[in-house]
């Protein structure tokens, strides 16, 4: 692990003396102002092809503008059906600008699976439930809230903080990548979307996590293809029949386990704190590369995204009709790639784990990977404070996405980006992209408290 790294993480674990206490309340005002503006959030529709986005964006705007943010400084960009919004609260200039992002998009609900329509906010048993409760409404109603609050306190900053909301983060990525070049006197992005806080399953908070590295997001489709028949003549090649031998074969296939500093660095401060062989799993690994351990922590969500590249199929389409036998059948295969191993690589070797010649592999869109954000000792030690403020003591540690989110295309651009989302969740509560999203009421006061420590540390 670098020197630099080692230090910082030391220094943020030195805080660990007393116990993790419950955040002091928020002005109760802006709490509920937070609470209504993320049931608002929810209702909108803001799922790829239903055109919600940009009426939720002029939703946000009008917020922003009643806030104080001036009109001239609030822009809404269409693009296709969905847009992105920028909002600039200015300041004096004698610093750079800083970029606060979020998304505003979601992912797609099917009513008829959820106990609870998924775009009316409920709340129920101390949650609110709704799809994009967590992902991403939660944070971006929190920034918007602070940013009132700051305006109606005369907060002045130092520079500029510029919102920077996309509207296709969970699919295209189109509005993340025309944002990602448009501030290039912007000093760093704070992500919303990326970090937080671990909670155990008693609810006691663990760790926080700097967002400071991600995965690249690739998605394959592997295809057969036949001359089809009737079906009443079936033949010994059947397409359908070769993709579910493909799906047996990747599904049984495991990457290499891998390491960097940023994994070694969260699975050490985490396993200290975790109890029972999986923590014991996470020690070890990060400081050996054990194989056993590595099977332990395959078999964690919260821990496999961390340990190498994985691959998973996600979407079959086959036949076209139901007494012909199929012209074609696909599987979509969707991989989250260790930094530093190519995106070829990984459909090569797919190719050879399915091991038939009659496939054709196909790589969708523009795979983009980006390299990690340095670990600054300003922007650390803000979040410690802004952390801290709302859990004394608890350990501030740089962390991997295993999954993609807006930083990406930032960082690319040569725009160091960190994910610091005020959400503190229990692994048993964290249901983003699946059913009955929801997010603890009881973390709103702090989530407030903690981005309005942390925006007034870094622009005053």
């Amino acid at each position: 692990m670098p020197r630099r790294l080692t230090r910082l993480l030391a220094l943020a674990l030195l805080a660990v003396a007393g116990p993790v206490l419950a955040a002091p309340p928020a002005t109760s005002s802006y709490s509920a102002d937070a609470l209504e503006l993320l049931k608002a959030s929810i209702s909108f529709r803001t799922v790829q092809g239903q055109g919600q986005v940009p009426a939720y964006a002029a939703f946000l705007a009008r917020r922003l503008e009643a806030a104080g943010i001036a009109p001239a400084d609030i822009e809404i960009t269409p693009l296709g059906e969905t847009a992105y919004l920028v909002a600039r609260y200015r300041g004096t200039g004698t610093k750079r600008p800083l970029v606060v992002s979020a998304h505003m998009d979601v992912v797609e609900a099917l009513a008829a699976d959820w106990e609870r329509d998924p775009f009316t906010p409920v709340v129920e048993n101390g949650f609110l439930y709704g799809r994009g409760a967590d992902d991403n409404k939660f944070d971006l109603a929190m920034i918007v809230t602070t940013v009132a609050r700051l305006k109606a306190e005369g907060f002045e900053p130092s520079r500029d903080i510029i919102l920077a909301f996309s509207g296709d983060e969970e699919t295209d990525m189109a509005t993340t990548i025309a944002l990602s070049t448009r501030f290039p006197d912007a000093e760093f992005v704070l992500n919303g979307d990326g970090g937080g806080g671990r909670l155990d399953s008693g609810g006691q908070a663990v760790v926080y996590d700097i967002q400071a590295g991600e995965k690249t997001y690739a998605d394959f489709e592997f295809t057969f293809t036949n001359p089809g028949g009737h079906s009443s003549r079936p033949t010994r090649e059947n397409a359908i029949v070769d993709v579910a031998r493909a799906i047996e074969r990747i599904a049984a296939w495991r990457f290499p386990p891998q390491r960097n500093e940023l994994t070694r660095a969260w699975l050490t401060a985490t396993g200290e704190r975790t109890s029972g062989p999986l923590g014991v799993a996470m020690l070890k690994f990060a400081a050996t590369g054990d194989a056993e351990a590595a099977e332990v922590l395959a078999g964690d969500p919260d821990t496999v995204g961390q340990i190498g590249t994985t691959c998973v199929p996600t979407m079959l389409r086959g036949g076209h009709a139901h007494n012909a036998l199929p012209q074609s059948a696909t599987v979509s295969v969707n991989c989250r790639i260790f930094p530093g191993v190519s995106v070829e690589s990984v459909r090569e070797r797919l190719v050879e784990v399915i091991d038939n010649p009659a496939v054709v592999a196909t790589t969708l869109g523009n795979p983009q990977a980006s390299d990690t954000s340095p670990l600054r000792a300003d922007i650390v030690a803000a979040v410690t404070r802004a952390v801290h403020a709302r859990a004394p003591g608890l350990p501030i540690v740089p962390s991997m996405s295993a999954g993609a989110t807006d930083s990406l295309y930032f960082r690319a651009a040569g725009l160091p980006s960190y994910g610091v989302s005020a959400l503190f969740l229990r692994s048993e509560d964290s249901f983003a992209h699946g059913l009955n999203e929801r997010v603890p009421l009881d973390g709103i006061d702090g989530a407030l408290l903690q981005w309005h420590t942390l925006l007034t540390e870094l622009a005053k």
